[in-house]
């Protein structure tokens, strides 16, 4: 559930088509072909990236006040959020929207607090025993977009695993809004303060990645930024990017970029449900990726009528029809269900809703996906907001191998060996054996000098 800068957008919809029926396509053929972003922009976003890594790790603050004031169009001497900013945010909250976040949370915690794994002992032996103990990281750095929408649901989807692996310290990161005098958008820290964060910074963008990844020292009466062991939080493909780049220096919980929703439908699928989901995730962005993979062309059309009278009537509506009519949005056609799960596990989707006959049972072969929507009552909107679920997400099909936002994310684990005397002279000879096999003898007399 990500957001970025808005821009112009064609005045018609053209949601392409990709028609794989009648064909047998390899993995590697269904990844090439299925509609995605132009692996251009990626290279464009990473040049952006490396300088401003270079630029943040060489004038701290000073490059921060720089970038603050080309791409939030604000003037900033340092980027912390006072505490009296955040306790008038709250105060000044919507009681509605508060009572919505409250919500949220509490869902959110109740699934947050069952994520967390069991510490494991194994004894191998009297004496041998091998333990695996999960262990919180100890401080964490979480970012929440603001571009063209205050994601104050971000905060939540952040901030609550990561009190529930028993982070710390934590640091929140969002850019400053011109229209609230630099600060970031006031349901945001309301939100903070609603979770009991208090260390709130206005950067956005990269530049908060970067920030967080390395730290940033103080002078004079200038606090630092400390750094941090992971950092979290999706956002737009410059955000993205960082993480993929900082990398290595600090964790990330996945490369969660610009958003995108998949939707395996067939026959039995409403039209309007199914144009009301693509919209609600190409609203986002205009790099937003909505893509229905079906087996009905009747369906499709069906789908093509409503998504041009829904996008028209939407607030947001040159945004929308920007993002369903680029190359990562699209109807693909499939022979049959067996294709499109195919089809859908070779996306390896953010989003992946499941609108047709059986749905559970054809969830349950779904195995690339951030998260799984099943039925006509599961919209990602749901998931976004109130399901309990994390909207933190991983992007671009590297759902094929990463994990959305959840408590493990901030947890490591650690594993502890402790054997007394007899029990490793049982395993000696082993050890000797195998490190002359690898011809590291001194592995083996590591083990005989404790028995001469």
């Amino acid at each position: 559930m990500t957001t970025s800068s808005d821009t112009s957008a064609p005045a018609a919809l053209n949601f392409r088509s990709v028609d794989f029926r009648g064909r047998s396509l390899s993995l590697a053929e269904l990844r090439a072909a299925v509609p995605r972003a132009r692996h251009q922009t990626m290279a464009d976003a990473e040049q952006k990236v490396q300088d401003i890594i270079t630029a943040v790790r060489s004038r701290g603050f000073s490059a921060l006040a720089e970038l603050a004031s080309k791409f939030d169009g604000v003037e900033q001497s340092h980027p912390r959020v006072s505490q009296e900013a955040l306790t008038q945010a709250l105060a000044g909250l919507d009681p509605d929207v508060r009572a919505a976040l409250e919500e949220s949370i509490s869902r959110a915690r109740q699934f947050a607090d069952r994520q967390r794994p069991t510490n494991v002992d194994v004894s191998l032996g009297d004496g041998a025993v091998v333990s695996q103990n999960w262990i919180p990281v100890g401080r964490v750095g979480l970012y929440v977009p603001g571009g063209l929408a205050p994601l104050a649901s971000s905060v939540i989807m952040n901030v609550v695993p990561a009190v529930a692996a028993g982070v710390e310290s934590i640091a929140l990161a969002s850019p400053p809004q011109k229209d609230f005098g630099g600060l970031p958008h006031p349901t945001i820290l309301a939100a903070a303060r609603l979770l009991g964060i208090d260390e709130v910074y206005a950067i956005g963008g990269a530049q908060a990645i970067v920030s967080f990844a390395y730290g940033i020292p103080g002078s004079g009466d200038e606090l630092p930024i400390e750094p941090v062991d992971v950092v979290t939080g999706p956002g737009n493909i410059f955000v993205a990017t960082a993480k993929r780049l900082v990398k290595g220096v600090v964790g990330i919980d996945s490369e969660a970029g610009t958003t995108e929703i998949a939707i395996l439908a067939d026959s039995t699928a409403q039209a309007p449900l199914v144009a009301a989901d693509l919209i609600s995730q190409a609203e986002h962005d205009p790099k937003a990726a909505s893509v229905l993979v079906t087996d009905s062309v009747e369906l499709a059309d069906a789908v093509v009528l409503e998504l041009e009278r829904q996008a028209a009537a939407t607030k947001h509506s040159a945004r929308v029809l920007e993002a369903l009519s680029g190359p990562q949005s699209g109807v693909v056609l499939v022979d049959d269900l067996e294709q499109g799960i195919a089809v859908c596990n070779a996306y390896a989707a953010e989003h992946l809703e499941i609108m047709t006959a059986d749905a559970a049972a054809v969830a349950a072969r779904i195995h690339n996906a951030g998260a799984v929507f099943v039925g006509d009552y599961s919209p990602v909107s749901l998931g976004d907001y109130c399901a309990g679920s994390n909207h933190v997400l991983p992007t671009s099909g590297t759902a094929a191998f990463s994990s959305g936002l959840n408590v493990t994310t901030f947890l490591r684990a650690v594993q502890v060996i402790n054997y007394n005397r007899e029990a490793l002279e049982q395993v000696s000879s082993h050890i000797v054996s195998l490190s002359g096999a690898e011809d590291l003898p001194g592995h083996g007399d590591a083990v005989r000098i404790r028995f001469q």
